[in-house]
């Protein structure tokens, strides 16, 4: 059974930090590209950070670059968003992702409140 169980999220004050985490469960998560997506009430979903297979190539988004990383452990089958600097327009669902395009597989986790409020 495919899992992907997200952690981390939580109320913090602006500038603040959080650490969100996804285990994986259920599929041979090294030959998947992890992804980590937000979404803010009345918006639609957004990329924020990918970590690739073969774990040489990153990206995250412009908006939270030098701010978020995104990182992963394959022998935890885990993957990590680090975010400091909060913002409260930082405020929204996150959600990890887990995709195998040449398998066609696409997983999604449940997602993660993170609200940046004073």
């Amino acid at each position: 059974q495919v899992q992907l169980v997200e952690s981390g999220g939580g109320l913090v004050q602006p500038g603040g930090s959080l650490r969100l985490s996804c285990e994986a469960s259920g599929f041979m998560f090294s030959l998947y590209v992890m992804s980590w997506y937000r979404q803010a009430p009345g918006e639609e979903r957004e990329l924020v950070a990918i970590f690739d297979s073969n774990s040489t190539y990153t990206y995250v988004k412009d908006s939270v670059k030098g701010r978020f990383a995104i990182s992963r452990d394959n022998h935890k089958s885990t993957v990590y968003l680090q975010m400091n600097s909060l913002k409260p327009e930082d405020t929204a669902v996150y959600y990890c992702n887990a995709r195998n395009d040449p398998l066609r597989r696409n997983f999604w986790g449940q997602g993660t409140q993170v609200t940046v409020s004073s």
